[in-house]
């Protein structure tokens, strides 16, 4: 199941526009994925809906955004913790998550139990 990098990149932002999709109704503008040793970070580009980018104009919707967001990334963790295993045949030691109101971005970080980027190399 050893694919190189840019492959293994493409494949896990594509899974997760598509995981987005289903669960909001609207994925991300742009995904690309960084495979840097054991962590795994995807930025997303353009991930606010109509309705977010209203709310950020004042700071409680900017705080409310920022608390939906982070609880239903809370709800799905563990989906998203299968995504990356699934897709990668490691195991994720733990996952973080940010998203800018000011930039409509969102970052997801995931440490690996193995520097994949050297698995990678050696399958190559």
């Amino acid at each position: 199941m050893l694919h190189s990098k840019k492959k293994l990149e493409a494949e896990i932002s594509g899974a997760f526009i598509k995981f987005q999709r289903n669960l909001i109704g609207r994925g991300p503008q742009e995904a690309k994925t960084y495979i840097i040793n054991d962590m795994l970070i995807i930025r997303f580009k353009g991930v606010l809906t109509v309705e977010e980018k209203h709310l950020v104009h004042n700071s409680s919707g900017k705080k409310l955004v920022k608390q939906m967001r982070s609880l239903l990334r809370e709800m799905y963790s563990e989906d998203y913790e299968n995504i990356i295993e699934h897709l990668t045949g490691c195991k994720v030691l733990s996952s973080h998550s940010d998203i800018s109101t000011k930039t409509g971005e969102r970052i997801e970080v995931f440490i690996m139990d193995k520097d994949l980027e050297k698995c990678l190399e050696i399958g190559s």
